[in-house]
């Protein structure tokens, strides 16, 4: 069997433009080489699967790189890239601080910064997790962290900021690194299933990108399995089927249920729902950003906001127009206050049933004050 490697690993960015969706770190980074004004500490924030580390890693390479891009990108070609590549290049050190915490770890991290880099300019130290040092630990390290000599340059990651102390903050540039975009990680999810000859329909692909919620590791992760599950053609319905998502339908069917005449399809639809096997939070949930799509799309302007494919994009313009604004406000108030209020609850399921009868109840007070179903839309304010 050969070495299956996976692509997370695979496909990890190794220059700068390669990065998705961090443009605005990896701008600066660059513009900091190119004006030789490189601060002797950075620390890396952000949530996890962003790019913190391999940006620290392409930023490391790129300092010592010796025949840099014109766009100052790392050469890939030149003795100190194809060491750092090869995993053996003694001028790069990594550190995970999850489980090198103590003092004692840090007085040796400051031992070997008085060591200076061989066959290069900088000595770069990356520690991942930095906020999983003690107290005793940062102390141990305020000093070497805000003089330390020319060649040593600090990059600090953390998916926790506000754990980091103030006298560290101080001591660093701070980037903030923010979550990926769908449509970003959709791309560059097709690009890699075009490498490994995998066909994908856009909407599968969609359904990992929104379950790996901006972090494009675990989109890349999610992919693997599909690829697993599915073999060479990955289709939206073995997606929903191997990640246990909802079909989008339902909820295109729950709303026309919901602003219906008949009060028991959203209840029955519900119970269908749960008795394959659906957790009754993820519905509610789902419903309350199904209805803030169709409130996205009942303008021109906002529909931009909707992070889905053209087609789908056509089902929520024409389900958007087809009822009230004020009334789609106000239901959307009911699922989310539902969804903030559904751990406490000891009766969930319950919980959910009277959030979706007092929609429709809404819908038909409404209605009932109006006179016709076509006004629903002029006396909702009524309610």
């Amino acid at each position: 069997m050969d070495n299956f490697i996976v692509s997370a690993r695979k496909y990890r960015p190794s220059t700068f433009r390669s990065v998705v969706g961090q443009e605005h770190i990896t701008s600066t980074l660059k513009n900091a080489i190119r004006s030789g004004q490189v601060a002797q500490a950075f620390l890396f924030c952000g949530p996890r699967g962003v790019g913190k580390t391999t940006c620290a890693r392409i930023f490391a390479k790129a300092l010592n790189c010796d025949h840099p891009t014109e766009d100052f990108e790392p050469c890939n070609e030149c003795e100190s890239c194809k060491a750092f590549n090869n995993n053996a290049s003694f001028n790069v050190y990594e550190l995970d601080a999850a489980s090198n915490n103590s003092v004692e770890d840090i007085r040796a991290l400051v031992e070997q910064v008085r060591i200076a880099p061989v066959g290069a300019k900088f000595k770069v130290y990356i520690i991942d997790e930095v906020h999983m040092l003690s107290s005793s630990a940062f102390n141990a390290f305020l000093k070497t962290l805000e003089e330390p000599p020319a060649y040593a340059k600090f990059i600090l990651a953390t998916t926790e900021k506000h754990k980091i102390i103030p006298t560290i903050l101080s001591r660093c540039q701070v980037y903030d690194f923010k979550r990926i975009k769908e449509n970003d990680i959709v791309k560059h999810l097709q690009y890699v299933a075009k490498n490994e000859g995998v066909v994908a329909e856009e909407e599968a692909l969609r359904i990992v990108a929104n379950k790996a919620d901006g972090a494009l590791r675990d989109a890349l992760s999610i992919f693997d399995q599909l690829v697993s599950f599915s073999g060479k053609n990955i289709t939206y319905q073995s997606a929903i089927e191997n990640l246990n998502v909802l079909d989008v339908d339902n909820y295109f069917k729950m709303t026309d249920y919901l602003f219906g005449d008949d009060p028991t399809k959203p209840v029955l639809l519900f119970d269908e729902i749960l008795s394959k096997g659906f957790d009754g939070q993820n519905f509610i949930s789902g419903l309350a950003s199904h209805f803030r799509n169709l409130l996205m799309a009942q303008n021109q302007a906002t529909v931009m906001l909707l992070e889905t494919s053209d087609s789908i994009k056509e089902k929520y313009s024409r389900q958007a127009h087809s009822v009230d604004k004020t009334l789609m406000l106000r239901s959307l108030d009911l699922a989310n206050n539902c969804d903030f209020n559904y751990k406490n609850s000891s009766n969930k399921r319950l919980a959910v049933e009277i959030c979706l009868m007092q929609i429709n109840a809404n819908y038909l007070y409404v209605k009932q004050r109006s006179g016709a179903p076509q006004a629903v839309a002029r006396q909702s304010r009524e309610c």
